[in-house]
């Protein structure tokens, strides 16, 4: 029989909140440095955002266990379930529930979309380009520029997404989901384990992957 006092548990790792934190003030960072022709510490901020999302995707795949995609990316059929309401959460699983799992990658995809378009844009006459704006010609450099600029209402529009599901997930459902991310743990029925730690040598290579990255765009890609 499942023992039903509970207990604090670890449900998320250090460099997962990390970096969950650091996108949220990282993006209107970006966002109010180009409205206001900050453009030096937007190129900066956009680095700093390539850095985090190369490091998060590794992790992803040799982090802690709820940081792992395919502990949390679920099919068609269990998504449209748990939407529908025909198969709920137990409150004995960790980590993303199926929806949010993919609202996660989602998100991802679409700041490394924003950031790769970042890398080419711009125009040499302004003084304001990406790392790689010379690795193209102008008129991909001008398409990629544009597609920069409409592609943020995208990204702006996923993150609302995912801001209306957690107060959702807060005010009717009455879960939980910020503490967790701030402190990394959360109560739980007893019995239940808190997250697979990993060792430290993943977290060093997943860091190093993502520092060499940054370091190569930031001068210009040789080689490329």
């Amino acid at each position: 029989m499942t023992n039903t006092i509970s207990r604090t548990i670890a449900v998320w790792d250090l460099p997962v909140r990390i970096c969950h934190w650091s996108f949220a003030i990282i993006l209107p960072a970006m966002w109010w440095t180009a409205e206001n022709g900050e453009m030096g510490w937007h190129m900066r901020l956009g680095l700093i955002l390539l850095g985090l999302l190369a490091f998060r995707i590794s992790w992803g795949f040799f982090g802690s266990s709820t940081a792992r995609f395919a502990s949390f990316l679920r099919g068609p059929g269990k998504v449209l379930a748990y939407l529908s309401g025909r198969k709920k959460w137990p409150a004995t699983a960790l980590g993303h529930n199926p929806a949010g799992g993919w609202s996660a990658v989602a998100l991802l995809i679409a700041m490394l979309a924003q950031v790769t378009m970042g890398l080419f844009a711009g125009d040499p006459y302004d003084g304001a380009t990406g790392p790689l704006n010379e690795a193209v010609g102008v008129l991909t450099a001008d398409m990629l520029t544009d597609w920069h600029h409409t592609f943020f209402y995208a990204v702006l529009a996923l993150v609302c997404l995912h801001l209306l599901a957690i107060a959702f997930y807060v005010l009717v459902k009455r879960d939980r989901l910020l503490r967790p991310m701030v402190t990394g743990k959360r109560e739980a029925p007893g019995g239940v384990a808190g997250i697979e730690r990993v060792p430290l040598w993943r977290f060093l290579a997943s860091a190093g992957v993502a520092l060499a990255l940054t370091w190569w765009v930031w001068s210009g890609a040789p080689g490329l």
